[in-house]
């Protein structure tokens, strides 16, 4: 089966291009637009590019399956032009054995409708004291090692797991905070949250968390990805990183991109996350340094909360909002604001991601999968938190007027959007 898409504004954040084209794709890999084709797709001028590669998806299998189901996460990704979810293992049980790994890779392949990559857990039940069984449950597919948003405060389990991970040619992923001065922390620290009452955290808890994995780092050699860097103060650290040589990537999750503290004003705990929403000139830096790729990756850090722990006083709310169908449309704002052109976006979201990650995805090159997203960057939608396909609804977006819609999203060249409408 050859499938042309002709008038594409093809983006192509590998050559870094932005242009009216086509693409063949034969047997869900991307080919030479040469020959006869089976079916043609007039995209109408609209953009296509590489299916979004997100980095941090937590679906709740197991154990918390009412909050988000891969059956849900996978028509949210689709909706949202993500084709490849890389998901996070802090479910109940913790995603720190290969059986546990083996059921949540089995439930995937058949519920989910995207393509569906595990991360594992670092340390058993993610509690930081013993190292997890990295070479098996690499065996068994995870693709990297995380315990997600607790960090291993004991120095010599977290310089040991580095170690081994480096001996597996494993990828390390960490939460870059100081527990002891973050705990407790509902805000930014500052006039904002001193007016609002609220407890406030130093973005210097940032800063510090990402010196002392900088110099295991030197010390181990590992490869190293930061789930999230939202502050202006650890900028300079990571770059001296990056210039000494050191196998470290970051990334920002897209609320810290495109919202600040200011967004907390009325206590909505839908705006409360972790870390937490900083100031406007943390915002600005970040998105400085998404355009000059200083910081490598944007994801949705999607997480799921019901509705009984969000509706709770601001500092008692749980942290963390959906991202996964807003994920696109928010990160067009980037682009309309003038901060970030298409295929720059487009690096963050898909290339870069794929790299980090050993995978074939987020490129428009001959022999790539042909994982790619169709959408109109101009369309303005009223986003409705209810008609989202996630089970929980708890994005800080509702009511807000987004410019940019998914039209369709192809997984091996397989229109998943049609697919999905017509189960």
């Amino acid at each position: 089966m050859r499938i042309l898409f002709e008038n594409a504004r093809l983006i192509d954040p590998e050559a870094g291009t932005d242009m009216l084209g086509t693409l063949m794709v034969e047997n869900g890999v991307i080919v030479e637009s040469d020959g006869s084709p089976d079916e043609v797709i007039d995209c109408g001028g609209k953009c296509l590019a590489p299916g979004i590669v997100d980095i941090g998806v937590k679906v709740s299998e197991p154990g918390e399956r009412h909050k988000e189901s891969f059956a849900s996460a996978g028509r949210a990704a689709v909706a949202g032009g993500v084709t490849t979810m890389v998901t996070r293992p802090d479910t109940t049980p913790a995603i720190d054995t290969p059986e546990t790994l083996e059921f949540v890779e089995r439930r995937a392949a058949i519920d989910a409708a995207v393509n569906v990559l595990p991360m594992a857990a670092l340390t058993k039940g993610r509690d930081g004291r013993e190292m997890t069984e990295i070479g098996f449950l690499m065996d068994a597919g995870a693709v990297a090692f995380t315990d997600c948003d607790r960090v291993v405060t004991d120095t010599k389990v977290f310089s040991r797991a580095l170690v081994y991970a480096r001996s597996c040619g494993a990828l390390v992923i960490g939460h870059v905070q100081e527990p002891g001065l973050s705990k407790g922390g509902a805000v930014t620290s500052g006039k904002f949250a001193t007016l609002r009452g609220l407890s406030g955290v130093s973005p210097i808890a940032e800063r510090m968390g990402l010196d002392r994995d900088v110099a295991l780092l030197e010390m181990t050699g590992a490869s190293y990805h930061v789930d999230q860097i939202t502050t202006a103060r650890a900028l300079p650290a990571l770059e001296r990183a990056k210039s000494n040589g050191l196998d470290i990537t970051a990334g920002i999750g897209i609320h810290h991109l495109t919202l600040n503290e200011m967004d907390v004003a009325d206590y909505r705990t839908f705006f409360k996350l972790k870390p937490p929403l900083r100031s406007e000139e943390d915002r600005l830096a970040v998105v400085d340094a998404v355009a000059s790729g200083l910081i490598d990756i944007i994801s949705s850090m999607h997480t799921p909360q019901d509705e009984e722990s969000k509706r709770l006083p601001f500092e008692e709310a749980a942290s963390g909002a959906v991202a996964l169908e807003t994920l696109l449309p928010a990160a067009l704002r980037l682009v309309h604001a003038g901060h970030l052109d298409l295929p720059t976006l487009f690096r963050a979201l898909a290339l870069n991601p794929a790299n980090r990650l050993g995978l074939d995805c987020g490129r428009l090159s001959v022999g790539a999968p042909a994982d790619l997203v169709l959408f109109d960057p101009d369309a303005s939608i009223k986003l409705d938190r209810f008609a989202l396909h996630s089970k929980s609804k708890n994005t800080p977006f509702d009511g807000a007027i987004l410019q940019g819609k998914v039209i369709a999203t192809y997984v091996a060249g397989v229109n998943k959007t049609k697919e999905l409408a017509n189960a």
